[in-house]
């Protein structure tokens, strides 16, 4: 099943070249807040819910409506840094996940199909990073890599869109735009093998990322038992995977794609017109000359 969020936050169940609106089975305050319906039913499902039934609602036609981010704001995203060793090699790198554990991206980060990438500096390079993004179904906490899978509600496309600054690496990765998710959700059992996928991500249809997630240092059962070894998952959670060789910068009028087999399409805008100078974002601090220094 392929569920996401549709024109003004409407549930739907994508099947062929229509969206089926599940919006009424989920009806409820929490349906309708800022995490989104599907957020709400996964974990109404965790809880023991009832699966949605696609033998009712209204169909529309795909070309019809406006998709949204499926989950407009996770709970939290978690970022697995390094985690190709080609992209290791690319950036010169010594370490990888396995010594750098994980990193938070902002929830506030997330967007949807045909929204635009914001640069946020003008003279800094920022770079696509074309994931796989795996959903979290169930609460996990100390779970085995072996019972993994039982927590993964399902995947998507997902973009770490990256600042090449002076900045942390959440900072970096976190202003508002930087993860472009979507264009749905596709279930778990439609996904049979996560780590072995083909993966690509184009920039103005020049392929830059083209990838097997079997290649993955960590692959999903690993970073699901790694990363609840850390902190708790909650259903509604998404882990960012990893970017493989490729990453470059983008420019304003840019259209970026990731194309995952199985998961989906994933197409972004990019724009620079509110970007500024690094040296004039807020929250810099002037240097003093040492002759003024006390």
């Amino acid at each position: 099943m392929r569920l996401t969020l549709f024109d003004d936050g409407r549930l739907g169940a994508v099947i062929g070249s229509d969206i089926l609106d599940l919006t009424t089975q989920i009806a409820s305050a929490q349906a309708h807040g800022p995490a989104g319906a599907l957020h709400h039913y996964i974990d109404r499902l965790a809880q023991g819910g009832a699966l949605l039934d696609l033998g009712s609602g209204a169909r529309k036609p795909l070309a019809e409506v406006t998709l949204r981010a499926p989950l407009p704001q996770p709970g939290k995203i978690i970022g697995a840094p390094v985690n190709y060793l080609d992209h290791k090699a690319e950036m010169k790198y010594s370490t990888s996940i396995a010594e750098l554990g994980v990193f938070l991206k902002a929830n506030s980060s997330v967007i949807g199909p045909g929204e635009d990438i914001r640069l946020p500096y003008s003279d800094k390079r920022t770079d696509q990073e074309g994931e796989l993004g795996v959903v979290i179904g169930r609460t996990a906490s100390h779970v085995s890599a072996e019972d993994a899978f039982h927590y993964v509600f399902g995947y998507t496309c997902l973009l770490d869109i990256t600042v090449r600054s002076d900045e942390d690496r959440s900072t970096r990765k976190s202003f508002d735009t930087f993860t472009p998710l979507g264009p749905w959700v596709v279930t778990a059992d439609e996904v049979p093998d996560p780590d072995a996928l083909e993966l690509r991500c184009d920039v103005n249809e020049s392929t830059r990322q083209k990838v097997n997630t079997r290649d993955l240092i960590f692959g999903v059962p690993e970073l699901v038992a790694y990363i609840s070894s850390v902190m708790t998952l909650h259903p509604g959670d998404v882990i960012a995977t990893g970017t493989p060789a490729g990453v470059g910068p983008l420019h304003h009028g840019d259209r970026v794609v990731v194309d995952i087999d199985t998961v989906g399409r994933l197409e972004v805008g990019v724009d620079a017109t509110r970007a500024v100078a690094y040296d004039q974002r807020p929250g810099r601090r002037a240097t003093v000359p040492a002759a003024d220094r006390h």
